[in-house]
């Protein structure tokens, strides 16, 4: 890593300059150990997502059962998320992170058991689906809660937007590692590396040093839901990117389900074919992720745009015949799709404050996957019943129209670009 030593020693220029802008958080010492703590347990994340997506799908060959996968671990995050937003509103964000990443080590490790000794069936991948869910519940919020503590409000946008980066990166990359290691060496083994890439995160919080954290002040009476609520919307900026990120988490970020589908049914591949597939979508998440990190906050318009563009990328991929277009476009749509991830939630974390944000990203974790419980069933019914294209044209056309219809209305109501945080 690189910090604010090892900036000043490099001769100044546009280049530089750049690259300050998009690393400057990593000057403070403790979002620099969290940050890679946090790159290393996303990706061991992600890696069991695309392999429990394979093994289900080896399993029983259905894709509805596939995106059941996913519903089934955000299911608890349907129903109860917006309650871990107050507890994360609550309680010392630092401390919950390192229970609930001790936890989530312990459920992996139990899978990785379970499928080594041959004993896995697909309730068992369901049930510990749901296990894990309830630890997102209160995971999510308090770890996007947590960035501001790390680096203060003068840098929470930049922050915000290089951690976002990581986690949707990660949503890329960790499927397309585990696909190419699924063919190595076996499934059992990912979930196994995954088990063990979450005390990365619990290693960089024991590490950090606590008096230099900015903690938010807590009030005597306890954290409503409902109040949460009202206070994300009526801030009318964020409101556009609420329904986005609902729309684009519903549909649009199932790719573990659309790929090794595609893959299987379309190109007539296997596992190492998915993990390429994603592996490519990788590169463009890799781009995407350093663009958001040097903006500047960005704003109602940009969460729009980002939004229109990557529905169309998805219909212009689904579009292409042949397997070198489709792989070739997948570029686009990774980048596209971090950009939007990453825009909606600094978009939602700069206009938010301390005491809120909290139950302010509950509403995210909620709508980003939480969502999922009905986005990954619906999505892996269409590609089941029609084709993976049809699933992927279905996720680009609603989101495209979606926020067409947002731009048509903020323009109608003048809303500004911009709004001061409540």
């Amino acid at each position: 890593m690189l910090g604010s030593a090892g900036f000043h020693k490099v001769r100044s220029g546009p280049a530089t300059a750049t690259l300050r802008r998009i690393f400057q958080s990593l000057d403070t010492r403790n979002y620099r150990l969290y940050f890679a703590g946090d790159l290393v347990s996303h990706v061991g994340g992600w890696m069991q997502t695309m392999a429990e997506a394979w093994l289900v799908l080896t399993l029983t060959n259905n894709g509805a059962a596939v995106g059941a996968t996913f519903a089934f671990r955000f299911l608890p995050v349907a129903l109860f998320g917006l309650w871990g937003g107050a507890i994360a509103d609550r309680f010392d964000r630092r401390n919950l992170l390192i229970v609930t990443q001790m936890i989530a080590a312990l459920l992996a490790i139990a899978l990785w058991l379970i499928v080594w000794q041959g004993r896995v069936a697909v309730w068992m991948v369901y049930a510990l689906g749901v296990s894990l869910g309830f630890v997102i519940v209160i995971d999510e919020p308090a770890r996007h809660a947590f960035v501001e503590e790390m680096v203060g409000p003068e840098r929470v946008a930049n922050a915000v937007a290089l951690t976002s980066a990581v986690g949707n990166s990660a949503r890329i990359t960790g499927p397309a590692l585990a696909g190419l290691l699924i063919g190595q060496v076996g499934v059992e083994w990912v979930f196994f590396l995954n088990g063990i890439s979450f005390l990365a995160v619990v290693i960089a919080l024991f590490a950090m040093d606590t008096r230099s954290l900015h903690k938010p002040l807590r009030r005597a009476q306890r954290p409503s839901v409902r109040e949460g609520i009202r206070y994300a919307w009526r801030i009318h900026a964020i409101r556009p990117t609420i329904i986005l990120v609902a729309v684009v988490g519903t549909l649009v970020y199932n790719f573990p389900t659309f790929l090794s589908l595609i893959a299987q049914d379309t190109f007539g591949g296997g596992a190492s074919l998915a993990g390429l597939l994603m592996a490519i979508l990788g590169i463009g998440t890799v781009i995407g992720a350093l663009f958001a990190a040097q903006r500047k906050p960005p704003t109602t318009r940009t969460t729009i745009a980002s939004a229109a563009m990557l529905g169309t990328a998805l219909l212009i991929a689904v579009s292409l015949p042949g397997r070198l277009p489709f792989e070739l476009m997948l570029i686009p749509v990774g980048v596209l799709a971090v950009f939007f991830g990453s825009s909606a939630n600094a978009h939602l974390q700069s206009h938010s404050s301390q005491e809120y944000r909290g139950r302010v990203m509950a509403i995210y974790t909620s709508l980003t996957l939480g969502t999922t419980v009905i986005g990954g069933p619906f999505v892996g019914w269409i590609c089941q019943t029609w084709t993976p294209r049809a699933g992927i044209a279905t996720a680009g056309a609603v989101s495209l129209a979606a926020a067409t219809a947002l731009h048509l209305h903020t323009r109608s109501r003048h809303l500004p670009a911009t709004a001061p945080v409540d």
